[in-house]
């Protein structure tokens, strides 16, 4: 008998970053994440996770308020199955945000993978539990000591990639930074390059062949300008033949398809709505370009990346969230590694649950 969903938990939690996180954009000190576990009819418990990067989440007591006025009419005896496969169309005033949106799918899908005993990835179609990552250390507010001490860190793991934040008003900066990272992880490191859409697509240009003359050159450079000027991203990519332009992880599924269609990345980036994703990854196979997976909580993308045959790297930004769950995501010698456990494997630790969540 195929599951249906019975009933819900939600927990809260909030508690200091063991550092500053940021870009050229923004900055953040605390994390604050949302878990949701949704209760299935055959005893399965899928588990899903949502956060807020810039301001604390509504109380428990909201958060709950919030999940029934919204989501439980679409959700409380419906199919599991059924519910991640499910196409709609929203119209008018039902076209909203739901902040619950990627929790619930994830948990949808780890409940569905438990009923039939299998990890997550194999689930969604992968043969491989391995994804090659590259550390990413969000260092845009990090002084160079504590900056070279995570590129030092990642090296220790295995990590052979690293990708550094750009996008300072000084070019200078962003020069001296990358020269910073080479030194650090030595001449046969991958650097890649987040702007964070902080340049124009002239601006993108006359930086990425300064960085190249300054010795510097980057397999890809991330989200040079703004998201949608899929013109200006085309431009980049004709005039910076030796560096790849990635985008489309702020787009929903209509703007990556639209970005492809108009030749605005050469890898598209894609996040941790299982479903979403796979269509994403079916579309990029359409348009014969290669998928990165950005950072997911507590790296439960890994599932996503290992089903998609063409994600070459996952993200992996040393985020101090593994003591939530019982058992987190492994990295071995630069890889994720996707667990052999039905689901995709991760479990609310009951000690974080009795004493972080607030």
């Amino acid at each position: 008998m195929t599951p249906t969903i019975e009933s819900f938990t939600i927990t809260r939690f909030s508690y200091p970053r063991d550092r500053t996180i940021g870009d050229s954009q923004v900055r953040s000190d605390w994390q604050h994440i949302g878990a949701l576990e949704l209760h299935a009819s055959n005893g399965r418990t899928g588990l899903g996770f949502f956060l807020s990067l810039f301001v604390p989440l509504p109380s428990v007591v909201e958060l709950e308020r919030l999940f029934r006025e919204t989501t439980v009419p679409h959700l409380i005896g419906q199919n599991s199955f059924a519910l991640v496969n499910q196409v709609t169309r929203p119209r008018g005033g039902n076209q909203q945000s739901n902040m619950f949106a990627e929790a619930i799918n994830q948990a949808l899908w780890d409940i569905n993978a438990q009923t039939l005993d299998l990890p997550l990835y194999r689930l969604l179609g992968g043969t491989c539990e391995r994804v090659r990552a590259y550390a990413s250390p969000l260092d845009f507010h990090l002084s160079d000591e504590a900056f070279c001490a995570l590129l030092q860190r990642g090296q220790e793991m295995g990590f052979t990639a690293y990708k550094i934040k750009v996008g300072h008003p000084d070019l200078a900066w962003d020069v001296a930074r990358l020269q910073l990272a080479r030194a650090t992880v030595g001449s046969s490191a991958i650097l890649m390059a987040d702007a964070n859409e902080a340049w124009t697509p002239k601006e993108a240009i006359r930086r990425l062949h300064a960085f190249r003359d300054a010795g510097i050159t980057l397999y890809w450079i991330e989200d040079p300008c703004l998201r949608d000027d899929f013109t200006g991203l085309r431009e980049i990519r004709q005039a910076v033949p030796f560096t790849h332009v990635n985008s489309g992880e702020y787009l929903d599924l209509h703007g990556k398809q639209q970005l492809m269609a108009q030749g605005g990345a050469d890898i598209l980036n894609i996040h941790g709505h299982f479903s979403d994703g796979l269509r994403a990854g079916w579309l990029a196979a359409e348009y014969g370009l290669p998928v990165s997976l950005g950072n997911t909580m507590l790296e439960v993308g890994i599932h996503l990346a290992a089903a998609l045959p063409e994600t070459n790297w996952i993200e992996y930004s040393f985020l101090n969230f593994n003591h939530l769950v019982a058992e987190p995501i492994q990295f071995i010698d630069g890889y994720a590694v996707a667990p052999d456990r039905p689901g995709h494997g991760l479990v609310l630790s009951e000690q974080a649950r009795r004493e972080l969540a607030s």
